[in-house]
């Protein structure tokens, strides 16, 4: 039986290799996935143009402009002088924001008062409106926190009261300092979030396709009837033609995961083994959806378009861009059906938090259960369409 299987896995090997569309699936996907997702795709806002409109003018009002451009998030690239070049910027989206300095900034501040600072943000895109507004909001408050030192500790306490026996209603204990500390992504750039999900997605595409495409170019060249009357058992044939694209996934794992932690600087905590380990249970789906889109497909475009109707919604729907908990309710729900959440909340867990098998071990039973599943059903399947 080995012997038999091992020659059908060189006869694979070498016929994937020679074949130009082939070797273009092996590597161009992973390639471009992990250039577009390492360097192009990122949510964060490092360099915010912003105009600035100074209704003030005067020393505090042109210090806030120097703290902004001091800050390293912040680049002043237009000058307004009226509501109208405000709004010009804005529709024309030459920046991200106008900050406006309100008249009377610097005698508010003289007298301990509330200064007025306005800052309005083209919210087309609503992220890098957020990450802007928080930003040039952690600015305002360092400024003020270094002209007015005494009013930035009133507001950065909390008075803490209770109601206890001998102890009037607001009567003041002490002061809580609130403070914030990010675990796993310090600096929280995106890239280290969306590099690990790059591994998942890669595996999934690369091993369904080229499963789906080997067989059906068999069947398309005519030498399937061949392979039928020849020794080869059902199972022999379906090893023979799954085994190799297991091989190539595995291999594009380990070249995605090596280039994300050396190309990219992604940190890397977990256990390589364990990472391993879970993406063999995930390529048994994988190959197994690969198996049945064989057979009900008859040409490779067939395949093609099968393949791009199962992965597009598994990838959608696995948390790789949009956050499950931000969906629908009922979409919830209908995440909880695509294995690739399961394999990306292991990916993610095992580079960023280096968390191992006491905490994922439910997603790797998940994966268990829907490999074996898919993978029993497509092996039927495949198995009564040879016959």
């Amino acid at each position: 039986m080995w012997e038999r299987i091992g020659v059908m896995l060189r006869k694979e090997i070498y016929q994937v290799w020679r074949e130009p569309r082939m070797r273009m699936l092996l590597f161009l996907p992973p390639l471009i996935q992990l250039i577009v997702f390492g360097y192009a795709v990122t949510l964060d806002v490092d360099n915010a143009r912003i105009g600035w409109i100074d209704m003030d003018r005067t020393p505090e009002s042109r210090a806030l402009r120097a703290r902004f451009e001091g800050s390293g998030r912040f680049q002043v690239t237009a000058i307004a002088n009226n509501e109208q070049d405000v709004q010009n910027l804005l529709d024309r989206s030459k920046v991200h924001a106008v900050v406006g300095v309100l008249p009377g900034f610097a005698r508010d501040l003289a007298q301990r008062r509330t200064a007025q600072v306005q800052v309005l943000l083209d919210g087309t895109n609503s992220n890098t409106a957020s990450l802007v507004s928080a930003y040039a909001g952690q600015v305002i408050e360092e400024f003020g926190a270094d002209v007015s030192p005494a009013q930035a500790k009133n507001r950065q306490s909390i008075n803490l009261t209770i109601r206890g026996p001998g102890q009037p209603v607001g009567q003041r204990l002490g002061q809580v300092a609130s403070g914030t500390r990010v675990w796993f992504n310090p600096d929280l750039r995106s890239r280290n979030y969306f590099v690990p999900g790059v591994a998942a997605n890669i595996l999934l595409m690369v091993t369904l396709m080229l499963t789906a495409q080997a067989i059906i170019r068999e069947k398309e060249i005519g030498t399937m009837e061949q392979l039928m009357v020849t020794p080869l058992r059902p199972i022999e044939l379906m090893l023979g033609k799954t085994i190799p694209f297991a091989i190539v996934g595995m291999i594009n794992m380990v070249i995605v995961t090596v280039a994300a932690i050396v190309i990219f600087r992604i940190p890397f905590r977990g256990n390589f083994l364990l990472l391993l380990f879970c993406a063999a249970l995930f390529l048994m789906t994988a190959l197994g959806a690969g198996l049945y889109l064989s057979t009900i497909s008859r040409t490779q475009q067939q395949a093609n378009m099968g393949s791009f109707f199962f992965t597009t919604p598994a990838f959608m729907l696995s948390g790789f861009t949009f956050p499950i908990r931000n969906m629908p309710l009922v979409v919830q729900y209908l995440t909880y059906l695509n294995p690739l959440r399961y394999f990306m909340e292991i990916v993610r867990g095992v580079f960023i938090k280096g968390v191992g098998v006491a905490v994922l071990w439910p997603q790797m039973l998940v994966l268990t259960f829907f490999g074996v599943t898919v993978l029993t059903l497509s092996a039927v399947r495949f198995h009564k369409t040879l016959d």
